[in-house]
């Protein structure tokens, strides 16, 4: 990417230009994630931005749970949270809980009661959005509006006690219901849920809502730059209003900037738990999930999913990613780290007429590029197996594999030449007789002779059985989210398990390996994986100019 491609990232411009004017001295961001799920790709965009801004300015970022809403938050998304920030390759410098900031959140919410800038409010929860108005009609006061602040302290005071039922009542800010900004017509600054919290236990029976929460638990952290998509554009007047009317430590400014909306994927939170209650995937963790761990168990990189986020850039204007976007990420990251192997998906048995030998073992690298990866024993003898795709007997122009009277190089192996082919009653190839060139081995060849074509293949008594499952977009349309039915565009075909022959060197657990097969598409093994029993979920696809032209 030249200086001229490079993609356009409007805060980091910003803070830049912050800093050359002497404005700022110090970067201080957060990542707030509200424990209810699993991240997603949409929250690895938050991430490497707000981490990656901090790194970038020597800075710091903050870990902080938005942990308000106890009935839909636990410690498993918690952990999930914390192994997912890590496994993408960042640190934070403070991990934060807003619950930990609920006495001082209480205190600040008494601070405006008794400023006269907030009141409890006993209307029902929808004579209150009746009251609320529309956008080209003001909203109806509440008849608890002018309460005295001694009032609605003790009411206040009551409700923290447990006097009162949910939905009884809740302390909204005093501002007003004729503002233009829907948002500032009155917002909830706490209601009453008598839920056991995750975290503080039950010691608390109201919480703060998360406009409330917000920007005081920034000011708490000493936050310079609030990043927030931008759906949360029409809620900065209140974090303002709320900012300047309290006596925080520090007022920190809100930017927003546009959310990642990724071609064929869902990022709701509510939709990817129907996906997971409902049995349509295996779990948060499904390979054809859009979270972290279901990308981490695919096989996407870290240094992928960072490298597709600086791609596509930070700007204000929303717009959708097409899918190949971050496939190609993914792609050309792991092209540079990933071992290189051989498996074959749908073999056919191919005779070398000529091998009088036992087998022999070459020694390969498993990267030409990486020798740090070490080289791995590689097995050629007289029965081999290759890729049935890579035999035509009446071959279309351009095809540069093995055909009758052709010859084509085995990889890391020798040229071979074709003598025979045995079929079966439909015509169906069953077995391909070869001779090969002892001149032509690889690393060693000085016959030479030219041959258009290499072709993977794997030792058929040597090679392991594995099971690869090949994955393809959940979804059949390309918007999925404006869908209710989530169910009706389920892709039937997005995955696809089938068994593969693949070198002994890979019937070895390695966890954290990826893996290039040879001309077929990269691959990880997965957690069910035994020894003996090895699992390889595809990642991605290979760019195949082949498959193009045939298509």
């Amino acid at each position: 990417m030249t200086v001229a491609d490079k993609p356009t990232h409007f805060i980091r411009a910003k803070i830049a230009d912050q800093i050359k004017q002497g404005q700022i001295t110090e970067i201080v961001t957060r990542f707030p994630p509200e424990p209810n799920g699993y991240l997603h790709i949409g929250h690895a965009k938050s991430i490497c931005l707000n981490f990656g801004l901090a790194a970038e300015f020597g800075g710091r970022c903050n870990l902080r749970f938005d942990d308000t809403n106890p009935e839909k938050e636990s410690q498993e998304y918690i952990d999930a949270i914390t192994t997912d920030v890590q496994w993408l390759g960042f640190q934070w410098d403070q991990i934060c809980h807003t619950a930990d900031y609920f006495e001082q959140l209480f205190e600040w919410a008494l601070c405006l009661i008794r400023q006269g800038d907030a009141y409890v409010d006993e209307q029902s929860a929808d004579m209150m959005r009746a009251n609320r108005g529309t956008l080209t009609e003001p909203g109806v006061d509440s008849p608890y509006r002018d309460r005295t602040p001694e009032e609605n302290e003790a009411l206040f005071l009551k409700m923290r006690a447990g006097e009162f039922e949910d939905g009884a009542c809740v302390l909204r800010a005093k501002i007003s219901m004729s503002a233009p900004n829907m948002n500032l017509r009155d917002p909830a600054l706490y209601r009453i849920k008598h839920v056991s919290h995750p975290r503080a236990g039950d010691q608390w029976c109201i919480y703060p809502t998360y406009d409330f929460a917000h920007g005081q638990s920034d000011a708490i952290e000493g936050i310079t730059h609030s990043l927030c998509t931008l759906e949360f554009e029409d809620h900065r007047p209140l974090y303002e209003w709320l900012l300047k009317k309290l006596p925080v430590p520090c007022r920190p400014k809100q930017t927003e900037f546009s959310r990642l909306e990724l071609e064929a994927t869902v990022t709701s939170k509510r939709k990817l738990n129907t996906l997971v209650s409902e049995g349509h995937v295996e779990g948060w963790d499904d390979p054809r999930m859009p979270t972290i761990a279901g990308m981490r168990r695919r096989g996407y990189s870290p240094e992928g999913i960072q490298l597709f986020c600086e791609r596509i850039g930070v700007t204000r204007k929303p717009n959708t990613i097409e899918l190949q976007t971050l496939e190609g990420a993914i792609r050309d990251d792991l092209e540079g780290r990933a071992h290189k192997a051989m498996a074959v998906l749908d073999p056919v048995d191919v005779i070398v007429t000529n091998w009088e030998d036992d087998a022999l073992e070459l020694d390969v690298p498993w990267h030409p590029k990486r020798p740090e990866l070490g080289t791995r024993v590689l097995p050629f003898g007289r029965h081999v197996l290759i890729d049935r795709s890579d035999f035509e007997l009446d071959p279309p122009d351009g095809f540069h594999r093995l055909v009758p009277g052709g010859a084509v190089r085995l990889k890391y192996g020798f040229i071979v030449d074709f003598e025979d082919v045995d079929l079966d009653a439909d015509g169906q190839v069953q077995t391909i007789y070869v001779r090969y060139d002892p001149t032509t081995r690889s690393g060693q060849d000085q016959s030479g002779r030219k041959v258009k074509g290499t072709i993977h293949w794997v030792h058929a008594e040597t090679a392991k059985t594995a099971t690869v499952r090949l994955y393809d977009r959940l979804f059949t349309v390309s918007d999925p989210g404006r869908h209710e039915d989530l169910a009706a565009c389920l892709n039937p075909e997005s995955l696809k398990t089938q068994s593969a022959r693949i070198e002994p060197a890979l019937d070895v657990l390695m966890p954290d390996a990826y893996f290039q097969f040879e001309r077929v598409g990269f691959f990880k093994q997965d957690p069910d994986s035994t020894e003996g029993q090895m699992v390889y979920n595809r990642a991605v696809g290979l760019r195949d100019t082949w498959a193009k032209k045939s298509t």
